[in-house]
This record gives structure tokens, C-alpha cells and sequence, in this order.
């Protein structure tokens, strides 16, 4: 097992009550789950994403924590959390990564995987969704 390592999931979801697609507006709901999969300890500092629609327009979003926090997860914990973003299209990607302090005060990296957001595939009246991360 690595030591410094991380996981992250995300399940992408399309929100059409805060849509507007006459005026090229799509409002679009994530949850990230986040899972020390390594052996040390790490803080979660900072947060960039890469936000592209399907006209090729990108926009990068860099911060401090998510949602307000900067949470500490020791090996096997898991960190939860939801956002959201607009696109002008209907559908685009988005991908980036957490830059993670460890307890031995090593600084690395970790990837989230680019993932779908598609209008198109709205969540049924069951409740799942369409829409799907890319590996």
C-alpha cells in the first residue's frame, strides 16, 4: 500500500430547478467522497478544479479546504461532501485534485478522476442518475 494515497469518488447530478437552458444555463450537483487509502495521516489543504464545458470554454477554481473544511483523515477514514456548478451547455467535465499535507509534514497530490455532467441524463423517478465518472 502507498503511503501517501487517496481516493476520490464523485457522483455528478443535474439540477434542473436551478436551470435556465433558453438563457444557457444548467445548474449541476456533486458529491465527493474522499478516502485515505494510505498509511499516514494527511490534512486535506486545498482544492483545484478544471470546470469545461462542451464549447471547449474551461474555467479553473483553486482554494483553501472544501465547503469550509480542512479536514484530517487517518488511514480507512472517508471525508463527504457536496457542491455544485454551472455550465453554459448542456453537458461538459470536470477533473482536478487536493493537494493533501501528511502528518510527517510530506506535501503531496491527490488526482480526482474527470467526470460527466450531462443535462441529458437526469436523474430518474427512482432517483438514479445517468450521469457517470470517467477513469
Amino acid at each position: 500500500m502507498p503511503k501517501y494515497q487517496f481516493s476520490c469518488d464523485v457522483l455528478p447530478h443535474y439540477l434542473p430547478e436551478q436551470s435556465a437552458p433558453e438563457d444557457e444555463v444548467y445548474g449541476f450537483a456533486y458529491t465527493v467522497t474522499v478516502t485515505n487509502t494510505g498509511e499516514v495521516a494527511a490534512q486535506l489543504i486545498s482544492r483545484h478544479w478544471v470546470i469545461s464545458d462542451a464549447r471547449g470554454h474551461s474555467e479553473e477554481v483553486k482554494g483553501l479546504g472544501v465547503v469550509g473544511h480542512q479536514p484530517l483523515l487517518k488511514p480507512g477514514e472517508s471525508f463527504q461532501y457536496s457542491s455544485g456548478s454551472r455550465l453554459r451547455t448542456p453537458t461538459g467535465t470536470m477533473h482536478g485534485s487536493y493537494f493533501f499535507v501528511a502528518e510527517d509534514g510530506e506535501r503531496f497530490e491527490a488526482p480526482i478522476p474527470m467526470f460527466v455532467l450531462d443535462a441529458g441524463h437526469a436523474a430518474g423517478p427512482d432517483g438514479a442518475s445517468g450521469s457517470r465518472v470517467l477513469h
